[in-house]
């Protein structure tokens, strides 16, 4: 008992204080530099807009992120939710070692619940002189990090989802993918279907600007200031002896062949078709998550809501954890009364990652459908080539839905890390960009509608012989579709837990 009280107690210790950390700037864009005098001609073609790139391919955005850390000359900035000790998480992270041994000032802002990193590993990274390390919104005791979680739950509940990587302020990734396999096709166990966008132009200082704004505010601790201490004299060289020998090894395996072979495409402005428009990012404001959920104060979405996007005909919503509630619910109602016709992509059951979400989700499946939504469930096995399982370069892997993209009118498009569900507008920290360009739009539509009755089922309302009404959902095969009753592809018991989990009072939570 007397242990239990001791932990318990150690679990309560308080932050450290902030008064005297030092905060940093982005620094200013340099023409001097190699991404510099790559973008430049085209640049000063299209002085008041963004060269934009959609990255919808697990490697493509592997290879992109660590060709600009390659490339960078000056600063990488990189600010992530999750960060995985996987295969790309230890590339990645040995990218960031050759750019700071070069010069490069790096700065790595992660979310200390998300990515639930070893802190040696961190504080051996920051004992790189040119390598700062910070995690936002920490857990206190570093010791008993899930106790210590449970006693702050209030504080700790709210976390930086945010996903971005920019080089020496001249490009910018933003969108859904965190660091680890399962985000870049690497993963022999799931594949998630997602989708980030890269950057050049007038729009990457607004980028390094969110950046700033996370990177100094009072919740962004010092992995120093939390340990309490530097790393040992030691600690930097045995991590790299690590690293080193982990990349060594995979050298010569698919996965590393494929991107090593891709990358010299991603450093060349003719090696990448970029479109060129008016880009807008928007970001929640860091102190949200100290604010009540209800206030909306510097929130998101309601900068979304001031830009005026009204779609007139068509609007695609592609979102993994979709929870639109009865406010969400009378807007989509409200666009396919106008006559937009409103598209849907979420997970199934069968495919999330979040069965808790799915939960909360389920509730409003029967407004929806009546609503007129076109509403469609990604399977588990979806593939681009029709095959029983996506394929990783690892093998097989069951598919589930990451992206979070907005499309409108086929004119415009937001690609970022906010789901709708009541976590990422009320509680989390996010980030994205608002793309007004019809190529990029148009890209995203005519690369999903034609497969969605393919990849997924489609959900419809029908009443059964008694005149009740149902859900059923609609598989079409190339013999013919088959209509299923129940969800498919899960058991009855699983079925039984997520019925429970949606009676239980967690929606703004999920």
């Amino acid at each position: 008992m007397a242990m239990m009280v001791a932990v318990l107690m150690s679990a309560c210790a308080s932050l450290p204080p902030q008064a005297d950390r030092v905060a940093t700037q982005a620094l200013a864009r340099q023409a001097d530099t190699r991404l510099g005098n790559t973008y430049a001609a085209a640049e000063r073609q299209h002085a008041d807009s963004t060269a934009m790139h959609l990255l919808p391919d697990g490697v493509d955005a592997l290879l992109a992120r660590i060709a600009l850390a390659e490339a960078a000359d000056h600063s990488l900035d990189l600010q992530y939710y999750i960060w995985h000790d996987d295969l790309t998480g230890r590339h990645l992270a040995h990218a960031l070692l050759r750019a700071a041994d070069r010069g490069v000032r790096v700065r790595l802002l992660l979310d200390d619940l998300g990515t639930n990193a070893d802190d040696q590993v961190l504080l051996a990274l920051a004992s790189h002189p040119n390598i700062s390390v910070r995690l936002f919104n920490p857990v206190a005791n570093r010791r008993f990090k899930r106790i210590s979680a449970l006693v702050d739950f209030g504080r700790i509940d709210r976390r930086m989802h945010n996903k971005a990587l920019i080089a020496d302020n001249q490009a910018a990734i933003l969108g859904g993918r965190n660091i680890g396999d399962e985000y870049f096709g690497a993963s022999s166990e799931v594949a998630f279907g997602d989708l980030d966008i890269l950057m050049h132009g007038v729009v990457v200082p607004q980028v390094s600007t969110a950046f700033d704004a996370f990177w100094n505010a009072d919740s962004a601790y010092p992995i120093e200031r939390l340990m309490g201490r530097a790393a040992a004299a030691d600690a930097l060289a045995g991590y790299r002896a690590k690293l080193d020998a982990f990349v060594a090894a995979e050298r010569a395996s698919p996965y590393v062949t494929q991107v090593g072979q891709r990358l010299a495409q991603f450093l060349d402005e003719g090696g990448v078709d970029f479109a060129w428009g008016k880009a807008t990012v928007l970001y929640d404001d860091p102190a949200k998550i100290s604010r009540a959920p209800e206030d909306t104060q510097g929130h998101l979405l309601p900068q979304l809501q001031a830009l005026h996007v009204a779609p007139t005909r068509q609007m695609l919503v592609v979102s993994p954890y979709f929870i639109p509630g009865d406010a969400g619910v009378a807007w989509l109602r409200g666009l396919s009364e106008r006559g937009v016709q409103v598209t849907v992509l979420t997970n199934s059951l069968a495919a999330t990652d979040v069965s808790a979400v799915h939960a909360g989700y389920q509730r409003y499946r029967k407004d929806l459908l009546a609503a007129g939504i076109h509403l469609y469930e990604l399977k588990p096995a979806a593939s681009d080539d029709g095959k029983a399982h996506k394929k990783s370069l690892l093998g097989s892997s069951k598919a589930s839905l990451h992206a979070k993209t907005y499309v409108f009118d086929r004119g415009s498009i937001f690609v970022g890390s906010m789901n709708l569900d009541p976590r990422s507008v009320m509680l989390n920290t996010e980030i994205g960009v608002y793309c007004e360009s019809p190529m990029l739009a148009g890209e995203v539509v005519d690369s999903l509608l034609p497969q969605l009755d393919r990849i997924a089922w489609r959900l419809a309302l029908r009443n059964d012989e008694q005149g009740r009404e149902h859900i059923v959902w609609i598989d079409s095969e190339p013999g013919g579709a088959i209509t299923e009753r129940d969800e498919p592809e899960v058991s009855a018991l699983r079925r039984i837990g997520i019925w429970f989990l949606s009676i239980l009072p967690i929606e703004s939570e999920l």
